[in-house]
């Protein structure tokens, strides 16, 4: 087996979808890069790579009907081959768990394991197919909160967690509903419904932030009115009375502290536009990147369309975790992440995600 048959078995560009679920997690739960975290992140790639070897074992008698050309089918990879390299990534990535975040990185893992392996041998053929994959995707955010946890704050990381987690598993699951779709095409409301859950996914993304810098801009502004105003008023009294060495030092005092109140909020304001920028920018080219596809799909939804906007929905994950991340605050790890998806593009026309 060439290692070229491999990479098309796993698909690997694909997998530079999966560590930004780790990061926007841990970004939630305030710890967005550490040993732990890029510990996961390593086990989530080998998980994810499991689950594409292991459906292509799944689907090698559908694959060589619909898809001739893929490793299985053609005989470049066997079968048993396939399930053999499954079982050995899902082995790895159950280690690397262990090894970086200990029994609660661990546990973490197995039951995303246990969703993957499911969905490829059961559901993925039946109605809880699409809520399978997007759960699959919902946990491994998750498991970067945990992995992010500071001691006796499992709870409260898994809370933070939650809100991305729930993001990034509701794209999933538009995702998983085009994909059914991919060989014969699909219904126009298909894939409009998915554009529709793109857009809202997007807009909850970004609104919050954009709503913070907006009012924290406008706080901004009032305050250093309010504050020269009351200094102003404070100038002009003791301007007019007699005061002593002692008031005039508080004066001074709290002119000083006035100005450091301002420097502060505009350091505030300046922080919260920055992450309102990066939180729009994944956005919008998120919705570049799997909206624009859906578009062509509702435009005419034949099965080279549906395959072309599963393809970008998958490469969409990575503009959406870069929002997400930018959102809890970590601007310069979203940055470093939204960097992989001109990448991850490039290499999908080398390898297919789908």
């Amino acid at each position: 087996m060439r290692l070229a048959d491999l990479a098309q078995l796993v698909r690997a560009p694909a997998a530079l979808s999966v560590p930004g679920d780790i990061l926007a997690g841990a970004a939630a739960a305030g710890r967005p890069l550490s040993g732990p975290t890029l510990g996961v992140m390593g086990s989530s790639v080998c998980l994810y790579w499991a689950g594409m070897a292991l459906n292509d074992y799944a689907d090698a008698t559908i694959d060589a009907v619909e898809r001739p050309e893929r490793p299985v089918p053609s005989g470049r990879v066997p079968r048993g081959t396939a399930l053999a390299v499954a079982g050995a990534l899902t082995a790895a990535g159950l280690g690397l768990a262990a090894a970086s975040g200990g029994r609660r990185s661990l546990l973490a893992a197995l039951p995303l394991t246990g969703v993957i392996w499911a969905y490829d041998l059961k559901l993925k053929s039946t109605p809880a197919g699409a809520a399978a994959m997007a759960s699959a995707r919902t946990l491994d955010v998750l498991s970067g909160a945990l992995a992010a946890a500071r001691p006796g704050g499992t709870g409260r990381a898994l809370l933070r967690g939650a809100v991305p987690a729930a993001l990034v598993g509701a794209h999933t699951y538009t995702l998983s509903a085009l994909s059914r779709h991919e060989i014969s095409g699909a219904p126009a409301r298909v894939p409009a419904s998915t554009l529709a859950a793109a857009t809202t996914t997007a807009l909850a993304t970004a609104l919050p932030a954009v709503r913070t810098a907006i009012v924290s801009a406008r706080a901004g502004t009032a305050e250093p009115s309010r504050g020269r105003t009351a200094t102003a008023a404070a100038q002009r009294y003791l301007g007019s009375h007699p005061t002593t060495r002692s008031a005039t030092t508080r004066s001074a005092t709290t002119r000083s502290a006035t100005t450091r109140s301002a420097t502060t909020r505009s350091a505030t304001t300046r922080s919260a536009a920055t992450r309102a920028a990066v939180v729009g920018a994944g956005a919008l080219a998120y919705l570049g990147t799997y909206g624009a596809a859906q578009i062509r799909a509702l435009r005419e939804p034949s099965g080279e369309n549906v395959r072309r906007a599963v393809g970008a929905g998958i490469l969409g994950f990575l503009p959406l975790q870069t929002a997400l991340t930018a959102r809890s605050g970590a601007t310069v790890a979203a940055a470093a992440l939204g960097v992989a998806h001109p990448l991850a593009r490039r290499l999908a026309r080398r390898v297919s995600p789908t």
